[in-house]
This record gives C-alpha cells, structure tokens and sequence, in this order.
C-alpha cells in the first residue's frame, strides 16, 4: 500500500517580532494573528516556513536545485530554463507554475503541484499585545519613534508528503533533513533570528492518507505536553507502531506514556530523524 509521511513540529520558545515598516511613524501591526476560542494567537504562513526550507537544500545540495535565492541582489535565479521536477528537488518537493500564454494567446501555462504540504504555523501561547518601542537611529522627529509588537512563544505546524508522488521518492529524506534543520523562516518574519527547528516532534510513517496528528502538542505550564497524542494512541485511532516521538516532549510524563504504549520515543531529534529515514529507504527499497 502507499505510504504516507507526516510530521508535527513544535518549536524553541523564541521571540517574535518583525521590525519591516519600522520608519512608518505609527503603531505597527506587524505579527499576523489568528482567533482561536476566546483569545487571540501569532501565526506565520506556510509560504515562510517553505523559504526556510529551500534555503537549507540550497545550502546543502546546491547542485540539485534549481531555484537560488541571492540576498546581495534580494533575488532568485534558476539554474534551468524550465522547471524539471525529475532533475532538481526543489522542484520535485515544492511544485511548481509557469504561467503563460502560447500560440494564438492559448493557454500554455506549465505547473505541479507540490508534494511536500506545509500547515501554517501556530503559537502555543496566546498573544497579549505586548509592544516593543524603539527610535529611528537616534533621531527625533515624527516618525523617529516605531512600535514593534513582540510575542515570546513556541510555535507548532505539520507537514504531509506522499514519498511515491515524488519523482525520486529517496528525496523524502531530504526533506525530513531540511525539517530538523530549519534556521529561520522567510516571509513576515524574515528580520530577525528564529530558531525554527524542532524542539519536540512526532512522524508518522502510515498507509492511512489521513495524517491524524495535526496540533496534538499543547502548552501545559512552562512546559509542552501531547494529551491528544495519548489518546489516539490509546484508543487506537494512531497505532503506536507508525509513530516516532522525539525532543523535549520524551522528558515529560507524556513522553512516558507513549513509549509504555509502545511508541519508539527518543530523547534526540537526529536520532529520531535518522530512525524515520530509515524506515522510509525500507520501504523505497522494498
């Protein structure tokens, strides 16, 4: 049967914040929110975390991708004429379109949907307003003054790929890599030092195209709790077999439930990233 990768990320708890527009002279809504319940939460697009990870396979299999970022020029440029999903990952992992028009204005727009999807990232605490304010350079004027908002938070997201829906299934592997080695994201968050890699994971490598694991961590005390990620265990909706769990969370009394239930638990998120990968070349190869 066709196997399914999946993968919920919770991150080092970090400030946000993003200082563009910072000269406008007014107050500055500059984190994207979402309400959830009664309170309000940070977010940050899916598109972002996606930049994060294409700069990691541009740095690490530079030869292999054909779209490159430049930041002396703040501009992208391609290795191939056309998109190759076959010859370069990037294309393979996130798709691609190339719009635009053919003989006689008919329609000869080239895309692929990307294998590699990406939830957009939620905070695990609820944000409160908190502002930063700061001066244009020590001047003073009208609009030497700038408020930034901040918010101290972890944030949490998924991401779903299906190894046979790419070109070179082996490159599902990578994609776990670039995960576990996220620097920082683009997008509105592209000014300041993010550490966006996992501080606590779950994978699940399963024949059910459902992913099931979807916002399973929450903020409990100081700390990162998966209740609902007991649960499904538990009553068996997510068998312990198909599931990795690794970081900080192995710490807690939910790391401990979940590996008496079975669940391969790892203290290490490399280990647990090397565990995945290989399961996956298993069932490349066989």
């Amino acid at each position: 049967m066709t196997k399914h990768l999946f993968a919920t990320i919770v991150t080092a708890t970090a400030i946000a914040a993003n200082n563009r527009g910072e000269g406008d002279g007014s107050t500055l809504s500059t984190l994207q929110k979402i309400t959830r319940g009664n309170d309000q939460y940070t977010t940050v697009s899916a598109e972002a975390i996606r930049w994060g990870l294409r700069e990691y396979l541009q740095n690490h299999c530079k030869s292999e991708t054909n779209r490159t970022f430049d930041p002396d020029v703040d501009k992208y440029s391609f290795q191939g004429e056309q998109f190759n999903a076959e010859k370069y990952i990037d294309d393979d992992l996130f798709g691609y379109m190339d719009a635009k028009k053919g003989k006689d204005n008919e329609d000869a727009t080239t895309k692929r949907r990307g294998a590699l999807e990406v939830s957009r990232a939620i905070s695990l605490d609820p944000y409160w307003g908190d502002v930063a304010f700061g001066s244009k350079g020590g001047e003073k004027g009208k609009t030497s003054i700038h408020s930034t908002e901040v918010h101290c938070t972890a944030y949490q997201y998924t991401i779903a790929l299906t190894p046979e829906s790419l070109k070179k299934p082996e490159r599902a592997a990578l994609a776990l890599d670039a995960i576990g080695a996220v620097r920082h994201v683009g997008g509105n968050h592209a000014r300041f030092l993010y550490d966006f890699r996992p501080e606590s994971i779950v994978i699940r490598v399963t024949d059910d195209p459902s992913p099931w694991i979807m916002d399973v961590f929450k903020r409990i005390g100081e700390s990162v709790g998966c209740p609902r990620l007991v649960r499904l265990v538990e009553v068996g909706d997510v068998a312990a077999s198909e599931l990795i769990v690794a970081g900080e969370i192995a710490d807690t009394p939910y790391g401990k439930q979940l590996e008496a239930l079975g669940v391969k638990v790892y203290r290490g998120v490399k280990e647990a990233i090397a565990a995945a990968k290989e399961l996956l070349n298993m069932e490349v190869t066989a």
